[in-house]
């Protein structure tokens, strides 16, 4: 028995996000149809991050356990024969079974993008949140140095999670903007459910001069998920990389 680690795109819009669900088809799905399919054998896949319903993944990172002899570079094409053409699975590697994707991982750097403009547009709709109204970005830099650190998010949390601890690290969290784009891009050592979209409908707030920039202080010193703003929508969130350790 051999571990396979993936690395996995795919264009979420038409899924009920990675982990399988009993009312929607789901990328974890897919992945583990596609490869029992070839392999001949039961296939269950670890991912590294649960994307929810409508997000995306450049680089979603997965393993799963199987008995065979074709090599990686066969597999990979092998596979992607089985999948429909928005969910990809770029690359494929032998690791150690005690490798874990999500366990295992250092940094995930995800990528929420803002069309700030006055007319949406038909090309970028799925990709990124179109927004209307003017936004200030520089306040929301401003805001965005306050989220950099290791804080307890408590308050950028959704309801339903079962984590131990809310406490996490966000190393970079930058905000550029090119025409009508805006890009977030937030790199930290972990998320809680729905942070990162909780994270950017809070800077929205703060652009529109609704919350501000230093607000964040006291919004993180709270605690209180009612006091951060509402959760962005998903299409506009991209797992944009995980980075591993040696052991990878």
């Amino acid at each position: 028995m051999s571990r396979f680690k993936l690395i996995v795109a795919y264009d979420g819009t038409h899924y009920h996000g990675f982990a399988k669900q009993p009312n929607g088809i789901t990328i974890q799905e897919l992945l583990e149809k596609a490869a029992e399919a070839i392999l001949n054998q039961p296939i269950h896949v670890i991912g590294a991050g649960r994307t929810d319903t409508g997000v995306h993944a450049k680089a979603q990172c997965c393993v799963f356990d199987a008995t065979t002899e074709i090599m990686p570079e066969r597999l990979v094409k092998a596979i992607n024969s089985k999948l429909p053409r928005d969910v990809v699975v770029q690359s494929i590697e032998l690791v150690s079974e005690a490798f874990h994707p999500r366990y295992a991982a250092k940094r995930k750097t995800y990528r929420y993008q803002i069309h700030n403009g006055k007319v949406q547009d038909p090309f970028i709709y799925r990709y990124a949140y179109f927004y209307p109204y003017k936004l200030d970005l520089r306040k929301m830099q401003e805001a965005a140095t306050h989220i950099v650190g290791k804080h307890d998010f408590a308050a950028f949390c959704s309801a339903g999670s079962s984590v131990k601890t809310t406490i996490r690290e966000v190393y970079r969290l930058e905000i550029t903007k090119q025409g009508e784009l805006i890009q977030i891009d937030i790199c930290g050592n972990g998320f809680l459910y729905n942070m990162v979209r909780i994270i950017v409908g809070t800077l929205i707030e703060v652009g529109i001069g609704r919350k501000a920039p230093d607000s964040l202080v006291t919004i993180i010193e709270s605690k209180n998920r009612k006091l951060a703003s509402p959760t962005a929508p998903p299409q506009g969130l991209m797992m944009l990389n995980i980075e591993y350790g040696e052991e990878a």
